[in-house]
């Protein structure tokens, strides 16, 4: 008797285990924040954002940032925010490099956007400063000029004020992020005043004041505590400062102290240059 031997068929078990699913994990923008001619105050209205700034770092990668940390991760950098102005030729190759370096660079401050309070220099001579304050003036290696970013390499966006306002900052790092053009505000400051129910200065007490040629930004500071506006966010798109500047002589002010209060923190900035540059020469008709 033939015993058939059935052959055994071993099905396959499926597994309980579930399944990993591949995930494409998103690498976080990284960021970096640099430091040339200033006061380091654009970088602490960073550091002011708090809660903010909190809701931000947890979206991207805080790769420089020597106010905040000493951790340092290499480039290339997504975004560089760049404080300062340029005022030696080690600036100049330095700014060259940060911008080979960054897809997006944007410049923060009066001094990274106009020269800053320093581009007071760009008025006078350099070389006899320098002989008047240093005791060593052939230790000091400097330019003659305190220059903004922009006339070294490309900047994407501007941000100004000295120092920047904290929301138009988390505002544009939103953009940049979301790939979409900042909504900052180009009005003029008298338009915050009125929006604020803020009166006049200029007109009910006579202030001297820069508003009608600033572009808006610090929310309304100096007129809201009854004191005139000194340009802390540079010229207005619409800027007339020799109108303005005719006003101001009515107010009472000399032609030397029209000129000089339009060079405070962005004494370097096109409309507030180009007025006192016209009072300095004479050529305000």
């Amino acid at each position: 008797m033939t015993v058939t031997k059935k052959k055994s068929v071993k099905k396959a078990s499926k597994s309980t285990a579930p399944a990993k699913a591949s995930r494409l994990v998103r690498a976080k923008p990284k960021i970096a924040v640099w430091k040339f001619a200033s006061c380091d105050g654009c970088q602490l209205s960073l550091l002011d954002c708090e809660d903010e700034l909190l809701s931000v770092v947890g979206e991207v990668e805080l790769a420089y940032f020597l106010e905040a940390t000493r951790n340092v991760i290499k480039g290339p950098y997504d975004i560089s925010l760049v404080e300062g102005s340029i005022t030696t030729e080690h600036d100049v190759q330095r700014i060259r490099k940060i911008r080979q370096q960054s897809k997006k660079l944007i410049a923060i401050g009066a001094c990274a956007t106009s020269g800053g309070i320093q581009a007071l220099r760009n008025f006078a001579d350099v070389d006899e400063y320098t002989r008047t304050v240093y005791a060593r003036p052939d230790y000091i290696s400097t330019l003659r000029t305190s220059t903004p970013i922009q006339e070294h390499v490309t900047v994407d966006f501007e941000l100004r004020g000295c120092p920047i306002n904290k929301w138009q900052l988390l505002e544009v790092l939103n953009a940049a992020l979301n790939g979409r053009g900042p909504s900052i505000p180009q009005h003029s400051q008298c338009m915050e005043c009125k929006k604020n129910g803020t009166v006049c200065v200029m007109v009910a007490k006579g202030t001297p004041c820069l508003g009608p040629v600033t572009q808006a930004g610090c929310g309304n500071l100096c007129p809201s505590t009854d004191r005139g506006c000194y340009g802390c966010f540079g010229p207005a798109d619409t800027c007339n400062g020799l109108s303005l500047g005719k006003q101001l002589e009515k107010l009472g002010m000399s032609k030397r102290e029209v000129q000089d209060f339009f060079r405070s923190y962005n004494a370097n900035a096109g409309g507030f240059r180009r007025t006192s540059e016209a009072y300095e020469s004479g050529k305000t008709e």
